[in-house]
């Protein structure tokens, strides 16, 4: 695996938008998010705040290899809102990333282009307003080796850039370990040819 695929774009915080046509407000709100479970929390806490909006549509997409995603319109005509807003986080490469365009009513229909117009424009605007980072996927893992292969061990991890923590070490050693997913094969294969070392995958993420 080249590094190319194991790095992906997101935001590093939450930013805002803004678009106004005819009397209608769209507030668009940017934020990062690393799982489906933290955008319905975000969706919950925003329908919540903006109880008196009309309409709260949004676009999200999810892990490094931009496999998950959704566009959801809340009522607008269909492919008026989520589509567009999908689009622009299409266009800047993103991932790990949710945006929610909140509309209050300005008492005129804008009818479909304008409304197409009006949710990737404030869309735009938001993650005009952001920070965009790169980061990596890394892989973690549980190491388990004897006190005696400690030497050889470490000096894997020197030369291959792994973080460790929760280091407890007696006559059996126990370390957690992350590095990137493109050195994963190679650093397993090295840590595998040392006697007495057993690798437990923890999780792979995007972090």
């Amino acid at each position: 695996m080249d590094q190319q695929s194991d790095t992906y774009k997101t935001i590093q915080s939450p930013s805002e938008g803004l678009y106004k046509d005819k009397g209608s407000r769209f507030i668009a709100l940017a934020f990062p998010a690393d799982d489906q479970e933290q955008v319905r929390t975000i969706l919950e806490e925003l329908k919540k705040e903006y109880h008196d909006a009309r309409h709260h549509c949004y676009a999200w997409m999810i892990g490094h290899e931009r496999t998950r995603w959704r566009a959801n319109d809340d009522g607008e005509p269909s492919g008026t809102a989520g589509k567009p807003i999908l689009g622009q986080i299409n266009s800047a490469g993103l991932t790990n990333i949710l945006i929610v365009v909140i509309r209050y009513f300005g008492g005129t229909l804008l009818g479909v282009s304008g409304l197409i117009n009006a949710y990737r424009t404030a869309a735009a605007d938001a993650l005009k307003n952001a920070e965009v980072v790169t980061l990596t996927v890394q892989e973690h893992h549980e190491m388990v080796f004897p006190y005696a292969a400690m030497n050889d061990v470490m000096k894997v991890l020197k030369e291959e850039h792994v973080s460790q923590s929760g280091q407890q070490f007696g006559q059996e050693c126990r370390i957690l370990i992350s590095f990137r997913l493109s050195a994963a094969e190679r650093v397993i294969a090295r840590l595998s040819r040392i006697e007495g070392v057993k690798l437990t995958l923890r999780e792979k993420n995007d972090d």
